[in-house]
């Protein structure tokens, strides 16, 4: 008689083992319980994304218009560094801030920062190269750090001197592993703009340890009461540096997937690693092309931002607004932010006792519908911030805020 088969039970189809390090906790759990309750039918006030058009803050119509005219043309793919046209837009905007080294050979354009911040990174790092990164960050360096192999090693940003970079800390952070330090300024989350002293000391950091600098910028028109962004290339024009920028937040084009990286400071000792990244370019073929035709019109003429962030504009007002009405809840305070468009708040731990922020998410979530991100997604060590987005229009701010102190009120853990 024929033996019987053998039954074999496949394996389960299992993540990469390097993802199990890699965190992005802002569309993480939180995240996805908000999907559910909105898929047995609860209404969420989302103030957890910078994202501004379901807030009415549409993109300009020149931008859009501009893609439309030229999407005939936009078929095929374009060269690897992004259309030529964009390029130049880019270069002579970084002129025009004092990098008078960059030209549009120095420039690459990408589907959205989000892209080239892993590219660069992929370009620099061995396994455990170490990359310096501020505390509290956007989380996607330190995602992106870890998914390249690196370790992402924290500085600290000191909330008592408004969220500046801490220079000692930063120093002492230093090994001979160390490859890069990552800047974001305007700071996401905390609204920081760092001061040109602190910039000045964390670039000469840079340029006595033989560090690449990433310069994350996307924020760097979006500043509040005469403060000043002092775009990092222009202050150090010695120092190896990757300057990012793109058109979500200024612009208000998240969607179009349109971010840029100019690259300056760098020798001809330093063409390894540029035609390591010219190689990642190369093998995605080339940004959204369409996109593209935005970033001329964008970046040049008419600046519809300033309007909005002057005194009476929009995001002026409602950054006002939204840090009186948070700071007037019993136990909360906030740094009010010179940039960016976020309240990182602090829940006074002697008011109120959290030792799980991201549980007190998703309580608020559950118990009140009101969708905010937890401060440790943001990697800072002690569970007592949030982060609440103001893009919202007064009136949907209030009612936030008012959900929020009935929730704290009452909530303990």
């Amino acid at each position: 008689m024929p033996r019987p088969e053998r039954m074999c039970q496949a394996d389960p189809v299992k993540q990469a083992q390097r993802l199990k390090a890699v965190r992005y906790d802002i569309r993480g759990p939180v995240l996805r319980r908000a999907l559910e309750l909105e898929d047995a039918g609860h209404q969420i006030l989302k103030l957890n994304l910078g994202n501004p058009a379901p807030w009415g803050l549409a993109t300009p119509e020149p931008i859009v218009a501009d893609m439309i005219y030229n999407l005939r043309s936009a078929q095929g793919y374009s060269d690897a560094r992004g259309i030529y046209s964009a390029r130049v837009a880019v270069a002579q905007y970084y002129q025009t801030q004092g990098v008078t080294s960059v030209q549009p050979e120095d420039v690459m354009l990408g589907n959205g920062v989000s892209e080239l911040i892993v590219m660069a990174l992929q370009a620099l790092l061995d396994t455990g190269d170490e990359v310096l990164v501020p505390s509290p960050d956007y989380p996607l360096w330190t995602g992106a750090v870890t998914l390249c192999g690196g370790r992402a090693v924290h500085y600290r940003c000191d909330e008592d001197a408004g969220w500046q970079p801490d220079l000692d800390h930063l120093e002492s952070r230093i090994t001979a592993d160390t490859r890069a330090i990552v800047i974001i300024n305007p700071n996401n989350p905390t609204g920081a703009v760092y001061s040109r002293e602190v910039l000045e000391g964390m670039l000469d950091l840079a340029r006595r340890h033989g560090l690449l600098v990433f310069a994350d910028e996307i924020y760097d028109r979006i500043v509040y009461d005469g403060a000043v962004h002092h775009t990092a290339a222009a202050l150090a024009p010695d120092v190896p540096m990757i300057s990012m920028g793109g058109l979500s937040k200024t612009y208000r084009a998240a969607g179009f997937r349109s971010g840029w990286l100019a690259i300056s400071g760098f020798t001809g000792r330093d063409t390894d690693y540029l035609e390591g990244l010219q190689l990642l370019a190369n093998m995605r073929l080339c940004p959204n092309v369409p996109a593209q035709h935005a970033i001329q019109t964008a970046l040049g003429g008419y600046q519809s931002i300033n309007a909005l962030i002057r005194p009476g504009g929009r995001l002026h007002e409602q950054r006002e607004h939204a840090w009186r009405q948070i700071t007037a809840i019993p136990g909360v305070d906030c740094v009010k932010p010179e940039g960016a468009l976020y309240l990182f708040a602090r829940l006074d731990p002697e008011v109120h006792k959290i030792h799980d922020d991201e549980r007190l998410i998703i309580d608020l979530l559950e118990q009140q519908n009101l969708l905010l991100s937890h401060g440790t997604g943001f990697n800072i060590d002690t569970p007592d911030h949030l982060r609440l987005v103001f893009l919202a229009p007064v009136d949907v701010l209030d009612d936030a805020v008012a959900r929020l102190r009935t929730f704290l009120s009452t909530y303990r853990q």
